[in-house]
């Protein structure tokens, strides 16, 4: 039995079947060498996977076609040497499926959406949630992955590379790293001043190359990462304590901060939009700031920057998660406060106060799945029916965050039709990619109009609001959607936002303001710098670290005698 089965396992040369079968199979495979590979990988990326790149250097270099090559030429052979640098042995198939991988995922984004995947684009997609970032999983996403990702990445794997010992392959590594540095430098200085003037007045371009823009993003959050885990916290404002005005008040006051979510002043008809997207809010008697700038273009940067006492010039990561904020402020003076979630989280701003995620709990008509903003609604106003001591609550909105525009309001909201109901943005068209975002601020002005209806209706105790949005949102406007813009170069939609403030009669009484004055001030040029200061200064909280020249409710305080 066992030579019949040596017999059935060999051809009629000797050679086990086997064996040959592998060798047939392997013939099939290309073979390269492992630089011959290489090469072959950066031509693909920066060919294939960096449209967005190739339209912005023809735009750049309009009418020099041959400067343009060049330089083109010089980013391929820095690509190269990223490539070189990283994928040596055992590790460059593994190195190289991932840069593919990432320019495959990337390049969608950038390409697309017009969205530049830098640091805090990467922060921000480091803080999202499941709920947020399942709606950027679309099928033509995948398509596009699957494409220049998958398919690509899956050649790499077939292909045999040549290998040679060790010492020749050192050898050939080192000429062709030495090379491929000496054609980067090289190609640059054949015009140096030309390309530095590009290099320094369009850094957008650098910015949109695959995967090297993601790469060195990631690069950038990882360094920032590792230096917040030194950071320790500076208390801020422990001498805060409460005023004449508030310590003599004889019902407890609520403020209610809403943070706002990719707002954009340019859609609020209180900021001279020709569509009525704000009816409710032109009734109510608000101060509408129609000159507001955000501190950032992502959430991850604005929403902190915003409570920070340091300004959109000072604030780092490390800078705001180094100093106590404004709700820690609000608590040293004896305000009770509280953070309530309906977004992606409070980004370590309400690390020491009270915090919720609202759910269906909180009001099912509100969640089919997701919840809108209504959900606020009911709770807030249990809390003005009970609360006993003075509270400030703050409300991050969902507001109008997209690309699921559709999903921020209920079907019966929708004023602006047809609306765009996908994520794919670039399915749908103009029209109807802003019919679904006004639907989103047209709820938004209801939700806040409910919000000062029903605090203004509890008579028991003495209400406020601050409204700002964190960021804003482009809809297709150059090619760009969404929002993230590094602000060296965000579009204005992206960081101008609404800015509301309302107060109730009591609360002026109260805490002695004058709200003609303060309105003397809505056209002035303000920013989310001034919220620190100007919801101290509302609330009469007396502090050594309120900032006068950022209060805007300071000039306006009626002054005893």
């Amino acid at each position: 039995m066992a030579g019949a089965k040596d017999v059935g396992l060999r051809d009629t040369t000797g050679k086990s079947m086997s064996t040959t079968s592998e060798a047939g199979l392997a013939g099939t495979r290309p073979t390269l060498s492992a630089f011959v590979l290489n090469l072959a990988v950066s031509l693909y990326l920066l060919a294939l996977c960096n449209a967005t790149f190739w339209s912005r250097l023809f735009g750049i270099f309009e009418g020099r076609s041959v400067a343009a090559l060049v330089f083109a030429g010089a980013v391929w052979a820095l690509l190269l040497l990223v490539i070189l640098l990283l994928a040596v042995r055992q590790a460059q198939k593994p190195v190289l499926v991932a840069l593919v991988m990432i320019a495959g995922v990337t390049s969608y984004y950038m390409d697309q959406l017009g969205v530049m995947i830098d640091r805090e684009m990467i922060q921000n997609a480091m803080t999202t949630t499941v709920a947020e970032g399942k709606h950027l999983i679309t099928p033509a996403f995948l398509m596009h992955v699957a494409l220049f990702g998958l398919l690509p990445s899956a050649l790499i794997i077939l292909v045999r590379v040549r290998r040679q010992t060790r010492w020749r392959a050192l050898g050939g590594w080192v000429v062709a790293t030495i090379g491929s540095a000496a054609l980067v430098l090289g190609l640059l200085f054949t015009n140096l001043k030309g390309y530095s003037t590009v290099l320094r007045s369009n850094k957008e371009l650098m910015g949109s190359v695959q995967p090297l823009a993601p790469i060195s993003g990631a690069l950038r959050y990882a360094k920032m990462m590792l230096k917040s885990t030194q950071v320790v916290v500076e208390p801020t404002g422990t001498d805060a304590k409460p005023g004449p005005f508030l310590a003599a008040a004889t019902k407890p006051v609520l403020m209610v901060i809403v943070a706002g979510e990719t707002g954009r002043a340019a859609s609020w008809s209180l900021n001279g939009y020709a569509r009525e997207t704000n009816p409710e809010l032109a009734q109510r008697d608000i101060l509408y700031f129609s000159s507001a700038t955000s501190c950032g273009t992502a959430t991850a940067t604005s929403l902190p920057c915003m409570f920070s006492p340091l300004t959109r010039s000072d604030y780092s990561y490390e800078g705001g998660l180094g100093h106590e904020n404004l709700l820690d402020v609000l608590v040293h003076a004896g305000f009770k406060v509280e953070w309530w979630d309906n977004n992606t989280g409070d980004k370590d701003v309400a690390t020491r106060v009270p915090s919720r995620f609202m759910t269906a709990k909180d009001g099912a008509e509100f969640c089919q799945p997701e919840c809108i903003d209504g959900v606020f609604l009911q709770r807030l106003q249990g809390v003005a029916e009970t609360m006993t001591e003075n509270t400030v609550i703050v409300l991050h909105q969902i507001g109008s965050h997209g690309p699921s525009y559709w999903l921020r309001y209920p079907p019966e909201r929708e004023i602006f039709a047809p609306a765009c109901k996908t994520p794919e943005l670039t399915d749908c068209s103009t029209e109807e990619i802003v019919n679904a975002y006004d639907n989103t601020i047209a709820y938004t002005d209801y939700f806040l109009s409910e919000v000062i209806d029903r605090l203004d209706a509890q008579d028991r105790v003495i209400p406020a609001m601050y409204y700002v949005s964190d960021h804003g949102e482009s809809l297709g406007e150059g090619g760009i959607y969404l929002h993230g813009t590094p602000y060296f170069m965000a579009p204005e939609v992206q960081t101008h936002v609404p800015m509301v403030i309302w107060m109730s009669e009591r609360f002026r009484a109260s805490l002695g303001l004058d709200q003609a004055c303060m309105a003397e001030r809505m056209g002035e040029a303000v920013s989310q710098d001034n919220m620190f200061s100007t919801v101290i200064d509302m609330l009469d909280v007396i502090t050594t670290a309120e900032d006068e020249a950022l209060d805007l409710a300071d000039p306006c305080r009626i002054r005893a005698g």
